[in-house]
């Protein structure tokens, strides 16, 4: 991922490994929990249990990891020779890791906790992560980071009051309104650009004057090699028209958001913030944040211990009996949890997180070696090591959820190679060639399958629909054919194809209805269905202006030339992974 320095991993601490230990961990936290944002899961563990996330990652808290994974940011794991992609360069990456010094410092005097790791950069091509100063053990805690020095938003129905009061008091509700991504840009360039100072961060603490975010926000990247900063030509080097139209969407929906807000603030938001700093907060946030189905507080022992102190009184003045006491006291307890638990996934409340020094980590798509977590009765976020642990000098990875190499490289400017959750999305089948398909079949389109597939709605659809005005992911909005390397082809196009492809015989005994085509219903038809797949894919592939050859030959010239832009490299990654994709599918088909 990013250059090579010489920082080395420093020698252990004794503070290091006693916060590593299983010992200290328990007054560390004595119960714990980690889109398009990473993700992360939120839950109550015990000091010898941890919940293990499952991702959305969204940091997006996703960008999720534990909260599901919060969606984010950098490169996976050490990549293989086809993924090694420059994305940031020797100097950037140098001048971000002296910028590190002042953000490590500031930690320590906030009460972030870390041992046992350190934010350095790794190999050639990389950026910064978090590396191992020692060995880890599965479930060693290394970092915990206080809620109260995190920025978050919960959607739909969060908003931070200092930001409306300070930029939107005269049109809140167009702040209240905006997506998570634009509301988490709002507070990094508010700390960045207008006021250093979180009040909000003093509470409870010694300071009433608040904790500066600078340090922070100095560490972050000034510039992300993401395709929405590429021209036309590069975008076309793609050779993928799915992720063509979801930058250009991803474009317009900024550019209206930025827009929106800037008419309601004209002589504030507009005043202090450009459209370029808007969209450096809507990457960073779209990056580092994670997210969960979570919009509890933290543990509050006050309603219990008054809950304590009435069934004492009850009991004592012989009011009730011990049972009526009891079900009042579980009644408060249900209804906690119900609150902090249950309700925000009935309601599909998404909490996105952003949390600083954890937000250094990094993602793998397989064998993460780290986990975020939401520690309920600490009120803090921590980052612990999985099975089977990290060794001294490794980087520790964490899974930004589930995340295919469009939303990788949308977002994060990377691509992984042999992704496991990649896809590909082929035109939908309205948009095939017929006559080549019944080619390749030795069968012919009989009359009437067309029709019923298209009122099936099963070809795909002739315009495109207006999508929400938060989704930008990688769209497909044609109903396109769907390809991913864990399952294969999506099993409704090959329902679809035994219908289309069927005898009239096959057709006649099917009563002409398309879900009696669910199944396989003869090895001729089940062949020729898969015939027909087979060769749309391998029309696709040769419809590339480029062979997987010379693509693979490419790489090999920029790679030794050296000092290559991303804008370059990374287009021509992208492809042969596509292609990669679709040549596995066709080798498999049959």
């Amino acid at each position: 991922k990013h250059e090579k320095t010489d920082t080395k991993p420093s020698k252990p601490s004794n503070d290091n490994i006693a916060m590593g230990s299983p010992r200290s961990r328990t007054s560390l936290s004595s119960s714990r929990r980690a889109s398009s944002a990473r993700t992360i899961t939120f839950c109550l563990l015990s000091t010898t249990s941890r919940c293990l996330q499952s991702c959305d990652f969204a940091l997006a808290f996703a960008p999720s990891k534990s909260l599901p994974s919060l969606a984010s940011r950098h490169h996976s794991r050490r990549f293989t020779s086809l993924s090694a992609v420059k994305t940031s360069s020797e100097s950037s990456t140098s001048s971000r890791l002296k910028r590190t010094t002042g953000f490590t410092d500031w930690s320590k005097d906030n009460d972030i906790k870390y041992a046992g790791v350190q934010v350095s950069s790794g190999e050639q091509n990389s950026g910064l992560g978090l590396y191992a100063t020692q060995s880890l053990a599965p479930n060693d805690i290394v970092i915990q980071v206080p809620t109260k020095l995190t920025l978050s938003v919960e959607s739909p129905t969060d908003y931070n009051t200092v930001m409306e009061r300070e930029l939107f008091e005269s049109n809140p509700k167009v702040y209240r309104n905006a997506p998570w991504w634009a509301a988490l840009s709002i507070q990094l360039n508010y700390y960045d650009k207008i006021n250093p100072i979180n009040e909000a961060a003093s509470a409870g603490g010694g300071d009433e004057s608040g904790v500066t975010m600078k340090p922070w926000m100095d560490s972050l990247p000034r510039v992300y090699d993401t395709p929405i900063h590429w021209s036309e030509s590069t975008l076309a080097e793609l050779q993928y028209r799915p992720m063509m139209e979801a930058v250009a969407l991803q474009s317009r929906i900024w550019k209206q958001q930025y827009d929106t807000l800037a008419t309601a603030s004209p002589t504030i938001f507009a005043s202090k913030l450009s459209y370029d700093d808007f969209v450096w907060g809507c990457e960073t946030a779209r990056s580092r944040a994670f997210s969960g189905a979570y919009s509890g507080s933290a543990f509050n022992p006050i309603p219990y211990a008054t809950v304590g102190i009435c069934v004492a009184a009850y009991l004592g003045l012989g009011i009730g009996t011990i049972e009526q006491a009891a079900n009042g006291a579980a009644l408060v307890v249900c209804g906690s949890i119900l609150k902090d638990f249950v309700l925000p996934k009935l309601l599909k409340v998404q909490k996105y997180v952003i949390c600083p020094l954890i937000d250094m980590a990094n993602h793998v798509g397989v064998g993460a070696t780290g986990n975020v977590a939401f520690e309920y009765f600490s009120d803090g976020f921590s980052l612990a090591a999985l099975e089977p642990g990290v060794t001294q000098g490794s980087e520790m990875f964490i899974q930004y959820g589930p995340r295919n190499n469009d939303q990788l490289l949308q977002y994060y400017g990377f691509v992984e190679g042999d992704n496991v959750h990649d896809v590909y999305i082929l035109p939908p089948i309205r948009e095939w060639d017929i006559a080549a398909l019944e080619e390749a079949c030795g069968r012919k389109v009989g009359p009437g399958r067309l029709e019923k597939l298209d009122r099936a709605g099963l070809l795909g659809r002739v315009t495109k629909f207006d999508p929400s005005p938060t989704e930008t992911d990688a769209a497909n909005d044609i109903g396109g054919v769907v390809l991913t390397r864990a399952t294969g082809i999506d099993p409704a196009v090959i329902q679809a194809l035994r219908a289309l492809m069927s005898s009239d015989a096959e057709w006649e005994d099917s009563g002409e209805a398309i879900g009696n085509f669910a199944i396989e219903v003869s090895m001729e038809n089940e062949r020729a269905a898969r015939m027909a797949v087979r060769k749309a894919m391998e029309m696709e592939l040769d419809g590339k202006a480029t062979t997987m050859e010379e693509d693979e030959n490419l790489l090999k010239v920029l790679r030794a030339k050296g000092g290559v832009d991303a804008e370059d490299i990374l287009p021509v990654v992208f492809r042969l992974e596509k292609k990669k994709l679709l040549r596995e599918a066709i080798n498999t088909m049959f």
